[in-house]
Order: C-alpha cells, then structure tokens, then sequence
C-alpha cells in the first residue's frame, strides 16, 4: 500500500487549514462536535477504507473535537503550542518511521537526538556531559532522574538495585514540598519508593520549600526540588538546600518541568540561580519550548549513574561504543522525538528561546493587571508566566472557570491555592499575541458579571 503524491499534498492542505483556523476558532469544541465522536462507535469493519475515506473521516470527526491548543488563547495545564518548524518536522519523522533504541537502528535519529539534548543543556545552563534522555514528558523525566538517584545511593551502600530489586534493599528517604506535583509523586510510586512514605516540607505563602525546615539530611536522602510551581510559578531556594545536601552527600533532583526553562532568558536567569548544583533535572520541552507532544528531557550530572540505571543488553540488542538512546531512557522501541526538539530550538536560536519566554511572561503580567484593574484579586506574584485569579467567593471564581471553558473564547482551568479556589491561567504558547490577552481579559470579565448575578441572593 503506497499514498500517492496527491493525496499527500491533500492531507497537508487539510493540516494548514486547521493551523491557520485554530487563532480564530473557539478554544473548546462545541458540544456537537463532540457529539459527533459516537460515530466512531461502530464494529471493526470486515473490508478497508480507502485512504483518502480514512483521512477525511479524521479531519470531519476529528478536527472539529480537537481543544485548539496549536492557537494563541489556551492557557490551561501549562501546555505550550507546536512551533511551525516542530510541526513540519512531525510530519517527516512520521514518514521516516525510526525506531531509536540503538544507533545502527536509526543514524539520524540517534545523532539529531545527541544534538538537541546538547543544546538543551547549554540552553538550561546545566553541567556540560551530564547523562541525558529524551522521554515523553516531565512524570517519565522525574521517574528517570530519580531512578539515577536510587542506583547511586544504593550502589553507595553497596546494593545493586537493578539486580537484586528493593526487597530487603536499605531504605531510602525522599523529601519533597508540600506543594509538590503530582507527575513526581508518580514517579516516585512507579520506582517502589511509594508517594506516602515521603517527607514532606511545608512551604511559604508562594509555594516555595522552606529551607529552614528541612529534615536532617543524610548518603541515603533523595531531596526533590521545584523550578517554577505549577500553580504560582515560584522557585525553591535551591542555593541553600543544594548546599546543605551536598555537605550531607544527599542527592538533589530538580522538578523543572517549565521553570526551569527561565535559565534560557537573561531577564529571568536569576530565578534559577542554584539549580544547576543539583545531581538531577526533569522539564517538558514540549511546554515553554513548544516542541510539540511527546517530548520531556532528563538530565543527570553523573552520565554514568543514569546509563547504570537504564541499560538493557541481550543476545540481539547489543549498543555499540557511541551513545546510544535507549541505554539512557526507560523506552527501548521509541520514536525519533529528538528531531522535533531539534527543529524547535534550531528554529528558536538562543535569542528566540529568550524572547519566547520573555514575551509569555509579559502576557502573564498583562492578564494581571488588567484582571486586578478590574477588581479581581490576583493571588500569587506573578514571577513568571503563571497567573492566579480569583473572582470572589469559591463558588463564583468556579463558576466563571465553568463560564470560561463553555464560550470559547479562550480556555482555563481550576486550582486549589492554600485554601482558596483560583483559576489558573499558564502562558506557554508561542502564539499568544497580545489581543488575545486583551481578548481573553473581556471574556472573563462578561463571565464573572454573568456568574456574579447568577449567584448573588
């Protein structure tokens, strides 16, 4: 079976038309769009689909239920958009089809791969020839970092973890903030060191660790760090709490999975001064770098301790002497994201990246001041491109995030902040422009009046 030329460029007419609909289109489906996903709700058919049946059932059903996250107004779960140069780089990786475990199985790959995560740390600013791994996202990132920090403190104490498992293995502990994200605590509960058996830090009024109430620290503490709260925004002091673990031989991971992408800018660099002395990294490229989905990044100080923690050989898939991909990543069969992270940063340059994150952070500060000068109470200090609303009493700030998702205008979603519902609006699209904030502003402000009526005595 072959595609001929004229269907492909087809497909690709359909595909330009979605992305230049999507900055004018409702963020959210409309509920008959959705609807119309029951018609995929039939038996698997005895005979095929002829292709350009198959492509168009896609886009009519498909399309139309999409969340418009490729547009400049969704602002909900830090999710970023896809760069242009990513998004056409997809499409050839699509077509190449490589399987990058092993080199001799894809060259282009594993070498595009080796490149981009080069440039990711010298962007981040982090140690040169630490260990690194492209993997799906941030929760796959932490469990790799984490699982570098495991073997080595095990192998410290003389245990082969990856032999001989946990039981009966000498105990681990892990501290986290209070405000820790849950991606982490999954990974965590995926490597057997278990969510609950966690210490657990409190934090200040922003969600910062407090380093003063660090436990003791010991060879055997795993301390787990945030560059940039998911919900706020804010930095650990990650100065003062790397210093302290270093002096007790503890290890320190970093859950960086957006702010940690703020090093990339001169203007917000200072935010994430200390992380770089941690032993471990985990970040979403596919959040502040718009790469596109599937694409987190880990790093680990000690290139040794991570491919120790993740090498596979057998009989028939024996590494060569270069690098080699799956010797540092959970994933054996994967594909070859490293090229659409590539694109994304060859496209961007370091000047790009900066002005990238700096313009989403003035967007965020925009939406801050025009929603306080509208009487609305902003709950966090707004550091980066996080911003926390709140509309009144709980039950009209969830009201208008109900309101806000069902117009369409833009999309944002809910949180819980120290007591207090907010909505979250996350800035991390390369798109947004400075009308859609203006635009996006309005449409809350209508939301809150209409809720604010409908739910006064």
């Amino acid at each position: 079976m072959t595609i001929a030329p004229e269907l492909l460029r087809h497909i690709a007419d359909r595909c330009a038309a979605y992305m230049q609909a999507a900055p004018t289109r409702r963020v959210s489906p409309t509920d008959s769009a959705v609807a119309q996903l029951d018609e995929l709700h039939v038996p698997f058919p005895d005979s095929p689909l002829e292709l350009r049946d198959v492509f168009e059932r896609i886009d009519r059903l498909g399309s139309q239920a999409t969340t418009a996250t490729t547009g400049g107004r969704y602002y909900g779960f830090v999710n970023g958009g896809a760069l242009p140069a990513t998004t056409a780089a997809s499409w050839l990786v699509a077509a190449w089809n490589q399987n990058v475990a092993l080199r001799v199985m894809s060259p282009a790959g594993a070498a595009f791969e080796e490149a981009a995560l080069r440039w990711a740390a010298e962007a981040l600013g982090l140690p040169s020839g630490c260990g690194t791994a492209a993997v799906t996202g941030a929760t796959l990132a932490n469990l790799t970092g984490l699982a570098a920090a495991r073997h080595a403190l095990l192998a410290r104490a003389g245990w082969d973890v990856e032999r001989d498992g946990l039981f009966g293995s000498p105990s681990l502990t892990v501290v986290v903030g209070d405000e820790v994200h849950v991606s982490l605590l999954k990974a965590l509960s995926l490597l057997g060191l278990g969510r609950d058996r966690v210490h657990r830090v409190a934090v200040d009024g922003q969600g910062r660790m407090r380093a003063d109430a660090l436990p003791p620290l010991d060879d055997r503490t795993i301390v787990c760090v945030q560059a940039g709260n998911v919900n706020s925004g804010a930095f650990d002091p990650a100065a003062e709490i790397c210093g302290r673990a270093r002096a007790a031989g503890a290890w320190v991971h970093v859950d960086g999975a957006f702010g940690l992408w703020a090093a990339a800018s001169p203007r917000y660099r200072h935010l994430t001064e200390g992380f770089e002395q941690a032993d471990s990294w985990a970040t979403d490229a596919h959040k502040w770098p718009n790469a596109g989905y599937d694409c987190g990044i880990a790093f680990v100080r000690d290139a040794e301790q991570l491919r120790s923690a993740m090498a596979a050989t057998s009989a028939y898939f024996i590494p060569g002497g270069e690098r080699e991909p799956s010797q540092f990543t959970p994933e054996m069969s994967r594909r070859a994201r490293g090229v659409e992270l590539w694109a994304a940063l060859a496209s961007l340059g370091r000047r790009g990246l900066a002005e990238l994150i700096d313009r989403t952070c003035d967007h965020a500060q925009r939406f801050a001041n025009g929603l306080r000068a509208h009487g609305f109470e902003i709950l966090n200090d707004v550091v980066i491109n996080q911003v926390l609303v709140s509309f009144g009493p709980a039950e009209v700030t969830r009201a208008v995030i109900d309101r806000i998702q069902q117009d369409g205008t833009c999309w944002c979603g809910g949180t819980e902040w120290q007591g207090r519902a907010a909505m979250r609006i996350s800035i991390s699209s390369w798109a947004t422009t400075t009308q859609d904030v203006d635009v996006s502003i309005d449409a809350m402000v209508r939301a809150a009046a209409s809720s604010s009526a409908r739910i006064r005595p």
